[in-house]
């Protein structure tokens, strides 16, 4: 992953991934890169999601994709309200799906692809409704 580097165009296709993923569901998904780490990632992905304001959807079911290329690592975060629904083994089904991606250089598809699964969990437990709103900007976000 130390080669790790998104086109312009994959980076709109993520953000096109982020919102179909989103448009099967009331929940919130986004997608954070970020340089070094100063605590280990997952400790480090949880402070992101409160920068990021995750945590403040009405249903508290957003989820974080945070990805550090430099270090190899990443870690996927759901909220409370995801957490307390999704099967015990599902963020690591989709972690090990990611890194077969990762593996072998596919960092894009690899994205896509875990989005559209955790937009399908979403939806089973967090519907779309005609009134939802998109409570979270659908942007990727970058760090030091």
């Amino acid at each position: 992953m130390a080669d790790f580097k998104l086109s312009k165009e994959e980076e709109k296709e993520i953000i096109e991934a982020i919102r179909s993923a989103e448009g099967q569901t009331s929940g919130e998904i986004r997608v954070h890169i970020q340089k070094t780490l100063a605590l280990p990632v997952y400790q480090e992905a949880a402070k992101v999601f409160l920068q990021l304001g995750m945590h403040k959807t009405e249903r508290r079911n957003g989820v974080l994709l945070f990805i550090v290329p430099s270090k190899r690592q990443f870690a996927i975060l759901g909220d409370t309200g995801i957490n307390q629904v999704v099967p015990e083994n599902f963020w690591e089904d989709c972690k090990n799906s990611i890194h077969d991606y990762f593996s072998k250089g596919q960092f894009c598809a690899g994205i896509c692809d875990t989005l559209s699964k955790i937009g399908i969990k979403l939806a089973h437990f967090f519907p779309v409704s005609n009134d939802d709103i998109n409570e979270l900007n659908d942007e990727i976000t970058f760090s030091e």
